[in-house]
């Protein structure tokens, strides 16, 4: 992702935690602050991608998380299991639920169905454009409402995988993220320290071998 100029990347240290591990497919529980993958300039390369590709010399990315975005990362440890995972991505075979915490009381569940794109002039940030946006789909389910703060506690099921999709369709329904520095108009309200978006868990048959995996990582808030 696109880093600010005035931006200085702190990732915090200390070995990844691995969630799963199987002869073909090595999944990491990312912290928040931690680039998926190297950023352009020397001083952004420290990654999740770099990390891993340290102790799995062939590993591979299959799908990304925010910087900010804390939760359940998969690579794939060779080139097989790399187009195999990419044909289960591309083909919706895999199920990602997330816990975020948003601002206000949101109440029920239901669904966001509202185009995306690249808002060019403010990169990295998205945009709703029902003329040019590529279709976008989240699924959500309120949990818990704490009155004092003002936060609901919400799971999110992404359809589509659009870039920043969740912060934009929480934003786009009145509600966004606590502590998202691009799109919550007072991200310093946040009770946290960072934005509270987690990937908490990913089920998927195993395009190798079949088997049935279901990944549910620890919540940091």
């Amino acid at each position: 992702m696109p880093l600010n100029n005035d931006f200085v990347y702190c990732p915090p240290q200390g070995s990844l935690k691995i969630l799963y591990e199987d002869q073909d497919l090595v999944v990491i529980d990312k912290p928040a602050g931690l680039l998926s993958v190297p950023g352009r300039l020397p001083e952004h390369h420290d990654s999740a991608y770099l990390r891993v590709r340290a102790e799995f010399p062939e590993a591979r990315i299959t799908h990304r998380l925010d910087m900010a975005t804390s939760g359940i990362l998969m690579f794939a440890k060779h080139r097989d299991a790399e187009v195999a995972v990419s044909k289960m991505f591309q083909a919706r075979q895999v199920q990602k639920h997330y816990i975020a915490l948003v601002q206000g009381q949101l109440l029920g569940e239901g669904e966001v169905s509202a185009p995306l794109i690249t808002d060019w002039e403010n990169r990295p940030r998205q945009m709703v454009h029902t003329g040019l946006g590529k279709p976008s789909q989240t699924l959500y389910q309120a949990l818990t409402y704490d009155a004092g703060q003002d936060i609901s506690r919400v799971l999110l099921t992404p359809i589509t995988g659009r870039s920043h999709q969740l912060r934009v369709h929480m934003l786009y329904i009145g509600h966004p993220i606590t502590g998202d520095k691009i799109y919550h108009p007072e991200p310093q309200r946040s009770p946290l320290q960072r934005m509270a978006l987690h990937a908490s868990s990913l089920a998927f048959q195993q395009p190798l071998s079949g088997e049935q995996v279901h990944i549910q990582g620890n919540l940091p808030f």
